[in-house]
């Protein structure tokens, strides 16, 4: 049985909760996309783990796989470990041999590129964490993968001749000093010494194999994708994007994993009951101007701050079309709605339901940005809903919730075509009401 958890908004959705919430009937817990750029916290037992790149089903004793579809900065991945690890915690992890490593050479590339697009206003608003550089070298066939780690031969052999390039590119194109960053022995020698780590502890596999072996000994997998699908690379706002595939798509190409088992499993889209987003771009239905202080509360109320980066993230009332263009991309076959307990009390309650593009009426996401840019929200209100005891709600079910906020939640279900698995109504996992375990469902 297979699982796959999609973000499908713009990233920041819960995703981790629920990976948590669903991970305890999981065997392995696998990553299939993005890198230490994808902040996801996970409450247990009120404890906070924040994590950025191992994935979340560590925290429950999961076996954690980082795909093949991932970009893998080694520091990040042993600081993580061993923080998890002093909080007296044990994770298995294992890393795709055909995994690509972020060095330290792309997050200094990273750096100067939004930088010199900052005058054009093109700037991604990434992280700075050097992963759009590494899948650039990926798909450019110049990339370092975990297993050249491995060989410290292999590993010189591709260091001696991509550093030169990228030393090349700091000097002569944009007239900067290349630091150690781009010093060919020191990196051989750190990133043999991870090499060696990696062999010692075991922590490599060949992913496809090693998981369609779990797979036919009838274990349960539970793929987890980073950030959201309109950041997607393929179906987001371009250039305003992550450089991987958060669809469901990607956690075949992800992992090695078919796409015919993927879609015989559950694919669960992972929904805010409200907008936000990190970084620039579009928002057609984003509170701003004398929206400014609503935007405001719910950015407080909700913790609307980046993981990674601690950024305050945009907000924006829910945007159906871009939950119609989700489920349409990924094929979802359940919702989880997150952060309901966020818009109680407010004088007010909207979505927006579609878009008017000079008066031609859309209801999902166009093509380009450009004309995303153009685009007005036809908004849809609400009854608003009070604040309740949510501890008490969560333990008494969906019934319990309040009027107002069941309405809404039936409007999204039928919105996107897909019934409700689980309502998250407070960051611990007691504080999530499970409708269905997809992991349980046999129809």
């Amino acid at each position: 049985m297979t699982v796959t958890i999609v973000g499908s908004q713009l990233g920041d959705e819960g995703k981790g909760a629920l990976v948590d919430l669903w991970g305890g009937n999981a065997d392995i817990v696998v990553r299939y996309q993005g890198g230490d750029n994808a902040g996801h916290t996970v409450v247990e037992s009120g404890e906070e783990y924040k994590l950025s790149l191992v994935p979340s089903g560590a925290v429950r004793d999961k076996v954690g796989v980082l795909g093949n579809g991932c970009v893998v900065n080694p520091r990040t991945l042993f600081d993580e470990l061993d923080t998890l690890r002093e909080r007296g915690l044990d994770p298995d992890v294992r890393v795709a041999r055909r995994a690509h490593v972020i060095l330290p050479y792309h997050r200094v590339l990273d750096g100067i590129e939004e930088e010199a697009k900052s005058d054009d206003d093109l700037e991604a608003g990434t992280t700075g964490r050097g992963i759009g550089p590494t899948y650039e070298d990926k798909v450019g066939r110049r990339g370092i993968r975990v297993g050249d780690l491995l060989d410290p031969d292999v590993l010189r052999d591709r260091l001696e001749y991509v550093v030169p390039q990228k030393r090349a590119i700091v000097e002569d194109v944009f007239g900067l000093e290349a630091g150690e960053e781009f010093d060919v022995d020191a990196l051989h020698d750190e990133f043999a010494d991870i090499g060696r780590r990696l062999q010692e502890e075991d922590m490599t596999v060949n992913a496809g194999d090693f998981l369609g072996t779990k797979l036919d000994a009838g274990e349960n997998l539970l793929f987890e994708g980073a950030q959201g699908t309109s950041i997607d690379i393929d179906h987001g706002i371009y250039p305003y994007v992550t450089s991987s595939n958060p669809t469901a798509g990607g956690a075949s190409t992800g992992t090695g994993v078919g796409p015919t088992v993927i879609g015989q499993g559950e694919v669960v889209g992972i929904v805010k009951a409200y907008l936000s987003r990190v970084g620039t771009g579009p928002l057609p239905t984003e509170l701003d101007g004398d929206d400014e202080d609503l935007a405001d509360y719910i950015r407080e109320k909700g913790g609307e701050f980046g993981t990674v980066t601690g950024r305050p993230r945009r907000i924006g009332w829910l945007d159906v079309p871009m939950l119609r263009h989700a489920a349409r991309a990924s094929g979802f076959t359940g919702i989880a709605v997150n952060h309901l307990d966020v818009l109680a009390g407010l004088d007010e309650v909207k979505v927006g339901h579609a878009y008017d593009l000079y008066g031609e009426r859309l209801e999902t996401m166009p093509a380009t940005t450009e004309r995303w840019a153009d685009c007005d929200p036809i908004l849809k209100e609400f009854d608003p809903w009070p604040e309740v005891d949510w501890t008490a709600v969560a333990d008494d079910g969906y019934d319990a919730l309040p009027d107002g906020a069941r309405d809404y939640l039936d409007y999204l279900s039928e919105e996107v075509g897909a019934p409700i698995y689980a309502v998250g109504v407070g960051p611990d996992r007691a504080e999530t009401i499970e409708l269905a375990d997809p992991f349980e469902r046999d129809d």
